[in-house]
């Protein structure tokens, strides 16, 4: 299976509950427990902390694990899809905020995770949040008109050893470097705070090859995780660390930033994430960030500005070519990753339920003939990251038939399309051309 010996394990550190807008009521601590382990992962994010209703399900359902980790009690847990009971998943305390406030004469939107290692320490942070106005019950994710550097003075204050992360940077509406309404520079978002943050997360809409062409992120590390709102999609993002498996073990991977403690990160192919290209969805435009220039950002249907992606944003920032950046294949598991230099590798990788659902032909991830497939080679086979990453094809071969194989093979070989992601529209991905398309 995916776990060694030397400790080496996946973490999805950013999910949320279904206590947050727009997400499963599936998304609870039983479920991600389960789901979890058949999907590889050993650490996830509890998400929501400041939910109060979600933090009395975490003290009630969780219990102590490794230092400044948690597990679910034996009361609460659900078989997996094996029909065996989850026994290796642990949870971090973690919780997304949204901070929109004027700075500067201009409004700000700013999200970031915070983590903590206690849940008396995510009890006092919560109480500070609540006494500076923030009205937690409202959203999983609570909107706080408070200025990031202030959320992170409070949850230092409840706990020094807090890890604060700013959330998908590149995204549009709601990021630090957001087209819409982000900052510039770390240290222009941050200010004093700018030493806490030592690792930033790039989402989907970007990948580490993208991030590299900015050198102020040189100095932090570049992670990845679902921000996942059902269950079918945690682990579409996620990290791979060689360390002690306890809160400070991942603090102290993410701040020495090596290899050797940190492997790598498990990637979407950027161009899937829904804000990859320029465009409006309303209108069906997208335009590569070249396009946009030539249109001077103006809309071709509707005459007004097109929200700008993440391609175009990076490119505004960034003070590196690609050419710059000399590129080398790495081995994790059977798939080839890619790193420069001393930098973290990285995987682009596509979900199990999307390869099935291309390899049958059929439209949605969530249609019975893909559920059926799918829990079919997680009882044969092993865990999708581990079918995605480390199985060997003669051994998804003998639980599969052709098609499956070759959907899983062609990942892996990047042998693919994607119609890149514009204006909160995913990327479509053709795995089979249009006359194997046709035959299936």
């Amino acid at each position: 299976m995916i776990y060694s010996t030397n400790m080496e394990f996946i973490a999805d550190l950013h999910i949320h509950s279904k206590y947050a807008r727009a997400t499963s009521p599936k998304m609870n601590l039983a479920e991600l427990d389960r789901f979890a382990q058949d999907k590889g992962i050993t650490l996830m994010g509890t998400g929501d902390f400041t939910h109060p209703d979600y933090f009395a399900e975490i003290e009630e359902q969780l219990e102590p694990a490794e230092p400044g980790l948690y597990k679910l009690k034996k009361d609460f847990q659900l078989p997996m899809i094996s029909g065996e009971l989850p026994t290796k998943t642990r949870f971090i305390l973690s919780s997304e905020i949204s901070s929109i406030y004027t700075r500067e004469g201009r409004g700000r939107r700013i999200h970031t995770l915070f983590y903590l290692p206690s849940l008396a320490a995510a009890a006092k942070f919560n109480q500070l949040l609540e006494k500076n106005g923030a009205n937690l019950r409202s959203d999983g994710r609570p909107i706080v008109g408070l200025d990031v550097r202030k959320i992170v003075d409070l949850a230092l204050t409840a706990d020094s050893r807090a890890l604060i992360i700013p959330a998908h940077i590149w995204t549009p509406w709601f990021s630090m470097f957001g087209s819409k309404s982000g900052f510039n520079s770390i240290q222009e978002c941050f200010g004093e705070y700018t030493k806490q943050i030592f690792a930033v997360e790039t989402g989907l809409s970007s990948d580490p090859l993208m991030n590299w062409r900015v050198s102020q992120l040189d100095s932090v590390a570049l992670i990845s995780n679902s921000d996942s709102h059902s269950l079918e999609r945690i682990g579409r993002e996620a990290n791979i660390f060689n360390t002690e498996l306890s809160y400070d073990g991942v603090v102290a991977a993410l701040k020495n930033n090596t290899p050797e403690k940190f492997v790598a990160t498990l990637e979407y192919f950027p161009e899937e994430g829904r804000y990859h290209f320029d465009g409006h969805r309303q209108c069906r435009v997208c335009w590569s960030p070249e396009k946009t220039r030539k249109n001077r950002g103006i809309c071709s249907v509707c005459g007004k500005p097109v929200t700008i992606g993440v391609l175009n944003r990076l490119d505004k920032l960034a003070d590196r070519g690609l050419a710059e950046i000399p590129l080398r294949e790495v081995q994790i598991g059977v798939v080839s990753g890619k790193t420069t230099g001393n930098r973290i590798p990285f995987v682009n990788l596509i979900t199990l339920d999307t390869l099935l659902a291309q390899a049958r032909g059929v439209v949605g991830v969530k249609t019975q003939t893909v559920k059926k497939i799918y829990e079919h080679l997680i009882r044969e086979v092993g865990s999708e990251l581990y079918i995605l990453l480390k199985a060997p094809l003669a051994e998804i071969g003998a639980a599969s038939d052709d098609r499956v194989l070759k959907s899983i093979k062609r990942m892996r070989e990047q042998k693919f399309w994607i119609e890149p992601g514009y204006d909160g529209e995913y990327g479509k991905v053709q795995i089979f051309s249009a006359k194997e398309q046709k035959a299936l």
